[in-house]
């Protein structure tokens, strides 16, 4: 082994060995401390913690307006990556760079933005009150569910069309073109040509947007009051850490674990389908 080859293998094992560090104490570590703590206080107390009222309704709240912000973000990155890639038009650019501002505004800012939107000095207020005197109907958008569930969609806004852009892009539009010629139609060709490519992308786009909706907290805090209501899991963690008392810090060890356990399984699906992605790439590969 020559001193260049001697060289190259010094280097590989220190940066494996600072990359393996670097994982271990900033990710491995403090989760394994969460979960760990999560237990001090033994499993009838864990299952005691997780079953309060408060609890279950944060994960309800939860679960709802992560559901909420995947069909919303969903819909609107097929429609946008369509557009930005198959269309040219005045303002594309300012379309794809306005995808992209929930990546550089704080969450705490929109979600002080949405309050002056919606709230009561906010310019659409008087258009709720309208609305709720004319169909005598009690609409609340801050400091209720639907605020809750707009200020997760805004966080996780870009994340489907940022996954589908990239692929429609390589993909180019020669397919969709020559099936048009023949006669297709729009939703055919998406169907046969289109989703095709993109569908994996479609759901690497979906796992990333829930695990980012499973754990916001800045701009849903602006926008929640009311604990056992409005209050998401994040919330109900930072309330119970806040009350201060030994059980309470313990109980929201025990409610973090299951925000760990559901994380790890959005890792697990995300790791299914990219393998699944990979395995169909080499077979398509292959059969050309």
């Amino acid at each position: 082994m020559n001193e260049a080859q001697k060289g190259g293998k010094v280097t590989k094992i220190v940066l494996i060995t600072i990359s393996v560090l670097f994982v271990l104490l900033m990710l491995v570590l403090p989760l394994i401390s969460v979960l760990a703590n999560s237990l001090k206080s033994g499993l009838s107390f864990y299952k005691e913690a997780l079953s309060t009222v408060y609890v279950s309704s944060a994960f309800k709240v939860t679960i709802l307006a992560t559901v909420v912000a995947v069909l919303v973000n969903t819909f609107f990155g097929l429609v946008a990556s369509w557009l930005l890639t198959k269309y040219t038009f005045k303002g594309k650019q300012v379309l794809a760079t306005l995808i992209d501002i929930p990546f550089s505004i704080s969450p705490v800012i929109a979600g002080l933005a949405f309050i002056m939107t919606f709230g009561r000095m906010g310019w659409a207020a008087p258009i709720i009150d309208s609305i709720n005197e004319a169909l005598g109907t009690d609409i609340k958008i801050v400091f209720a569910l639907p605020g809750v569930c707009l200020a997760t969609i805004f966080v996780t806004f870009p994340f489907v069309s940022r996954e589908l852009i990239p692929v429609l892009n390589a993909q180019g539009k020669d397919e969709e073109e020559a099936a048009a010629l023949m006669g297709a139609k729009g939703f055919t060709i998406f169907k046969k040509i289109t989703f095709p490519h993109i569908k994996w992308a479609l759901l690497y786009g979906i796992i990333l947007c829930t695990a980012r909706a499973l754990g916001e907290f800045g701009a849903v805090n602006a926008l929640s009051k009311t604990r056992g209501e409005t209050f998401t899991l994040p919330l109900e963690i930072d309330a119970l850490y806040l009350a201060g008392s030994a059980d309470s810090i313990t109980a929201s060890f025990a409610v973090s674990s299951l925000l760990v356990i559901i994380a790890i399984i959005v890792l697990i699906f995300r790791n299914i389908f990219e393998h699944g992605s990979k395995e169909k790439e080499e077979q398509h590969k292959s059969a050309h």
